[in-house]
């Protein structure tokens, strides 16, 4: 089995092609243009494996990816490539709207001509998987859970981008047949994830008794899913998922981020109890615009038809992930020296 991830240098797609390689043992071939938060450090159990690949490229560059189509010859596309980011994409949306969607096309129409010209085994055999989030739903209230028939409603310059690429797969399916299927996924956490987001951002700065800066009054909620539970969701989805259909994956844990960033406290007490509380060091500053008040995902559709249940809870998943944190210094430390040191994002003037 040949698998071209886009993306797989970065938090979620390393994962990804980490599992494809060592659990599966599938030929894999990781795109990825090396943006900032892509990191081929996270890759470094893999990298000598002789079933891994790398290539450096951008999926907006049409010529390149119809190359790698041509030379690799996938069974399967695993599609992460994106800017995921929401904080940078209020402050500077244009990349967003290159890679998520520009970038999408350029990929689904190289796809689409290699699809075509295999044989009929080859053709009907074929996958290409979207991977999505659940922000393309907007913002739920205080009841009920996202499906996969819930309509798009996204908040953000990121969200918008993402929901515009879910159709734009959806699209390549209904007009051309090119064997698609959609997954949208709640929030992610666990080893290897860039230091902007809540749960690396709260565990570091801790760690360096900075201000830990927590949204407004942190009653957001989130749904979480361990990496490496999303990591299996995607194969079984992408080798089994019915054609033309979305799958939502969700960890069925709920919780408010001032939870989230509590707990990772207490844990961190418990290893350095000279440090006094951690909790001390959480600060309450300005929302971000257009911040969502709660997400959560029916994973049902998922579990049922395919089989697929998460195995970590977000109490077993979160104290893996602070002891990875801990020790594994040599991954982070050189992003927080070099690329990103904890300053907000997404700050800009006016409305």
């Amino acid at each position: 089995m040949r698998i071209l991830v886009t993306g797989g240098a970065g938090f979620i797609g390393s994962a990804l092609v980490r599992h494809l390689v060592n659990e599966i043992g599938a030929e894999v071939l990781n795109v990825d243009a090396l943006t900032y938060a892509g990191n081929l450090a996270s890759l470094k159990s893999v990298e000598a494996a002789p079933n891994y690949q790398f290539l450096r490229a951008d999926i907006c560059d049409h010529a390149r990816m119809q190359e790698a189509f041509a030379s690799f010859r996938p069974d399967i596309v695993m599609h992460l490539a994106a800017e995921s980011h929401v904080d940078r994409s209020i402050s500077g949306a244009a990349d967003f709207i290159q890679t998520n969607i520009v970038g999408t096309f350029s990929l689904l129409d190289a796809a689409r001509h290699y699809w075509d010209r295999l044989d009929a085994c080859s053709k009907s055999a074929f996958r290409f998987l979207h991977v999505s989030t659940d922000e393309v739903y907007g913002s739920l209230g205080d009841q009920g859970l996202f499906e996969e028939t819930t309509p798009y409603d996204p908040s953000s310059p990121y969200s918008a981008s993402k929901a515009a690429s879910d159709h734009l797969a959806i699209a390549w399916h209904r007009t051309y047949g090119l064997p698609v299927v959609v997954s949208n996924c709640s929030n992610n956490y666990g080893p290897f994830h860039f230091p902007e987001k809540l749960i690396p951002l709260m565990i570091l700065n801790a760690l360096e008794g900075k201000p830990l800066p927590v949204y407004g009054n942190g009653a957001n909620i989130r749904d979480w899913l361990y990496v490496e539970d999303h990591a299996r969701a995607l194969f079984t989805i992408a080798s089994r998922g019915r054609l033309g259909e979305k799958y939502n994956v969700g960890g069925r844990n709920e919780r408010r981020n001032i939870d989230v960033v509590h707990r990772i406290c207490a844990i961190l007490d418990g290893v350095y109890q000279d440090k006094g509380p951690h909790a001390r060091l959480i600060t309450n500053v300005t929302d971000r615009p257009g911040h969502d008040a709660r997400y959560a995902i029916d994973a049902s559709k998922l579990e049922s038809e395919l089989g697929w249940k998460a195995q970590e809870t977000f109490e077993t998943g979160i104290e893996k992930t602070v002891q990875w944190y801990l020790e594994n210094e040599w991954w982070w430390r050189p992003l927080r020296e070099n690329v990103y040191s904890g300053e907000r994002l997404g700050v800009f003037k006016g409305r």
